[in-house]
């Protein structure tokens, strides 16, 4: 196994409608599953126009996953079944574990300018599909930001470049969230666990993810990485910005419909009919 991990595949996010019809960009979801373990989908959403986001999410379950919401830009405000509420701005972080499941609501702000921001949804292992809902809000000014040789800006949202670490900690798939950006021609070394999947998904700018520079990479682009303990990234003639994530995949059955993932089907048909029926939460404040 090399010590540098390689560009396996590389796509592009497609547009699609989500919530009560807001305008998004997909960047993976319900067919990458088994090459994007423990990650099941990643939102782009992105816009100007209020029309296209103002719908917003009203109230919806979740079970069986992790939802990390993290806002470049403007507003969403957020209400759920454990009694949370609140805003997520510009540069924060909201992290829910739905576990044994919970019922929220997203709703976009209208303001002036640039709404922007990603919802990164992360499998539950089968041990923990049914634990108890958490949530956790993390303000930008609460997130550390590392400037390393070679021209890096890191945000630590979860895990540790050098020795610091982010806010967000004690997730079951052992995570690294980190919005990464580069100076014009800048370089960037980083440490992986061998055996996580890792990718990385282009904000901004353009840039290489292999020494040799065979393949450029851009806006809206999504970078899966081979195996290996480390991914290096060089910007192009200009700043280059993408996310970097990583995980322990969990290798388990997945049976995934809507907003709940579960192992089976017939979890899955149960946990539709408690939502009919009144019975789906199980924990409440």
């Amino acid at each position: 196994m090399d010590r540098q991990r390689s560009v396996a595949k590389v796509w592009r996010s497609q547009p699609t409608l989500e919530g009560a019809g807001v305008r998004l960009k997909r960047a993976f979801g319900f067919y990458e599953v088994k090459a994007l373990d423990p990650f099941l989908l990643l939102d782009d959403f992105h816009s100007k126009n209020p029309d296209d986001y103002v719908a917003g999410f009203p109230w919806h379950p979740h079970r069986g996953i992790e939802t990390v919401t993290y806002m470049i830009s403007g507003k969403v405000a957020h209400r759920d079944s454990l009694g949370n509420s609140g805003v997520i701005g510009p540069g924060d972080v909201q992290w829910m574990t739905a576990g044994s499941g919970i019922i929220h609501e997203e709703m976009p702000e209208r303001t002036e300018g640039m709404l922007a921001g990603f919802q990164l949804w992360a499998n539950l292992p089968a041990s923990h599909k049914m634990m108890r809902p958490r949530y956790r809000g993390v303000e930008s000014k609460d997130i550390p930001e590392v400037t390393l040789e070679g021209g890096a800006r890191v945000k630590v949202i979860c895990g540790r470049v050098d020795a610091t670490v982010g806010p967000v900690t004690e997730i079951i798939t052992d995570p690294e969230y980190l919005d990464v950006t580069l100076s014009s021609k800048g370089h960037f070394v980083h440490a992986v666990k061998s055996g996580y999947t890792a990718f990385a998904h282009v904000i901004d700018g353009r840039g290489y993810f292999d020494k040799n520079r065979s393949q450029s990479v851009e806006s809206e682009t999504t970078v899966l990485f081979s195996d290996g303990s480390e991914v290096e990234a060089l910007a192009a003639a200009r700043m280059f910005r993408f996310l970097l994530v990583s995980g322990r995949p969990l290798r388990e059955p997945v049976a995934w419909r809507g907003p709940i993932v579960m192992n089976t089907e017939n979890e899955l048909a149960l946990a539709f009919d408690e939502y009919r029926n009144g019975t789906f939460l199980k924990h409440r404040q």
